[in-house]
């Protein structure tokens, strides 16, 4: 699953022919880097790939004042195919990434345990201080997002509600699991 793919062929879709830069606008201006994988540096080049797979193509070239000649992309039909392609994987697939804290927390350093606690609060608070930040953000663009997009910029936040409420646990239990992972590891 493509995100900058589906991105690109659905701004094109649905907003109509666009140059490289309105499609970084676009972009910019639906903060698609803060909620997406999407980067907007390398929209340029995926216009590029999608061209060269004939899922857009050029519709003509523009020049406005001395700026240089642009490309005008428009979808093609076989990149409407694709974009409905990518629009149902993105609704079935699901991605959820392992995290690699939970393989180092399986096997902590029992050493170095009374540095655990420490570490576990630094990313409990960097986690909070993440959720803070997106709900800032959020309140602040939400004049410009329709009620679906609202919605959907919520996921973030509701992800990171429920890693926060999983340290919290875990900070709790913390002293008990490190003991226990201790008496195993003195039982061997």
């Amino acid at each position: 699953m493509s995100s900058i793919r589906l991105y690109i062929l659905g701004a094109l879709a649905d907003e109509g022919e666009m140059h490289g830069h309105q499609l970084r606008q676009l972009a910019e201006k639906e903060h698609i880097d803060e909620w997406t994988e999407v980067t907007v540096g390398g929209l340029y080049g995926a216009l590029k790939r999608l061209a060269a797979e004939g899922l857009i193509e050029e519709a003509r070239t523009e020049r406005s004042g001395s700026y240089p000649e642009r490309l005008v992309w428009r979808i093609t039909r076989a990149g409407s195919i694709a974009l409905a392609q990518l629009r149902e994987q993105g609704l079935r697939e699901i991605v959820y990434r392992a995290d690699p804290f939970d393989l180092a927390m399986s096997r902590p350093d029992l050493e170095q345990a009374d540095r655990i606690p420490d570490l576990v609060a630094a990313r409990l608070s960097e986690l909070r201080a993440m959720l803070a930040s997106n709900e800032a953000r959020d309140a602040m663009i939400e004049q410009y997002l329709s009620p679906l997009e609202q919605h959907v910029m919520q996921h973030k936040a509701a992800r990171l509600r429920a890693d926060i409420a999983w340290l919290e646990e875990l900070v709790s239990r913390l002293p008990e699991l490190l003991a226990h992972e201790k008496s195993r590891k003195d039982d061997r």
